[in-house]
């Protein structure tokens, strides 16, 4: 314990270091920064290669022997896998963080289409996708036959980055985060794959989903159980979350992180060692103005009552990119704080 409120305290102290610096480039010149390489993955969970970017710390090249913890970063619904790099700059934070002395960490940004990280409630109509001109993304990589986007992440994504880089290869020293959409499947990859990930985040994330009220949030909660219900809660969003998790409770349930988290709870207090747990630390923060505010504090509420540990803020902002550049390296310092060194 000591040793973690030892490293928490050095991490909050490199986090005001790196913050203060005028860009998310660190002041410190001279110091080689990490790289950013893209690889092609086959996906058997998806029966398609996928594009995967990758980040190597700033001493990745020169310390042939070290290996590093894994972070996963997902992006959000019609994003890509370069998206954290170029429109969230996750690889200058990084450096800015490692050069103001936080550790260094392997990060993989895979390709997640718009499949929500989970397996859906029922395959995906690949002709019609594959005859969508609109689409930007060509239909070979994007309308995948098996939709096991989970499996993608936590399965094949994994394997791949611990056969080819020198990742730490245990759950212990692996970490998942990621926005809206991709903060959604942060938080229930974690939850779904104990075994997989240590440390999940989330930024904006759609973490409620079958909630519909009261806004503001206020308890009790109200949430969808009819399909008309399930419409009205999804919103602009029911064009995917029908597939992904069905037009009935059972679905949503399944894969809501609410209720994923108390049936992991639960599972896991009769075999868990005295303060032992294989919950995942949780973090999660959102901004005033985003349209999913009261979705993240239904969550903070369940989590709380049900005696979850995680952390979660508030910050000025809506759901935008600078919203998100600004507090990377908040969910960076708080992965690396629960998996560097372990």
């Amino acid at each position: 314990m000591r040793r973690g409120v030892r490293l928490s305290r050095r991490l909050t102290a490199v986090f005001l270091a790196a913050v203060g610096s005028a860009s998310p480039v660190s002041a410190q010149t001279g110091a080689a920064p990490g790289t950013v390489r893209t690889d092609t993955v086959w996906s058997q969970s998806l029966g398609a290669y996928k594009a995967l970017v990758v980040y190597l710390p700033p001493s990745y090249r020169a310390n042939t022997r070290t290996r590093y913890p894994l972070l996963v970063y997902l992006h959000g619904r019609t994003g890509n896998e370069r998206n954290w790099v170029d429109a969230g700059r996750l690889h200058l934070t990084m450096d800015s963080l490692a050069r103001a002395g936080a550790p260094e960490a392997i990060i993989a940004m895979p390709d997640g289409d718009d499949g929500w990280y989970a397996t859906w409630n029922q395959l995906g109509d690949v002709n019609a996708c594959r005859a969508d001109t609109a689409r930007r993304e060509p239909a070979a990589t994007y309308c995948v036959p098996w939709t096991r986007y989970d499996d993608y992440i936590a399965r094949d994504i994994v394997s791949h980055m611990d056969a080819r880089y020198r990742t730490v290869a245990r759950r212990a020293s692996r970490g998942i985060a990621g926005l809206s959409m991709g903060g959604f499947g942060a938080i229930t990859l974690a939850l779904q794959y104990p075994d997989v990930f240590a440390a999940a985040a989330s930024h904006s994330g759609v973490v409620s989903p079958r909630y519909l009220g009261p806004k503001p949030f206020a308890p009790p909660s109200r949430y969808a159980n009819t399909t008309a219900e399930l419409q009205a809660a999804a919103r602009t969003l029911w064009s995917d979350l029908r597939w992904v998790m069905g037009k009935d409770t059972i679905g949503w349930n399944a894969r809501d992180p609410g209720h994923m988290a108390q049936r992991l709870q639960q599972s896991a207090q009769p075999r868990a060692a005295p303060g032992a747990s294989r919950l995942p630390q949780l973090m999660f923060d959102v901004g005033v103005d985003d349209a999913y505010v009261d979705q993240n504090r239904d969550l903070h509420a369940t989590l709380t009552r049900l005696g979850v540990p995680h952390r979660y803020a508030e910050w000025p902002g809506a759901h935008t990119w600078s919203y998100w550049q600004t507090h990377a390296a908040e969910s960076l310092l708080f992965l690396l704080g629960n998996v560097a060194g372990r």
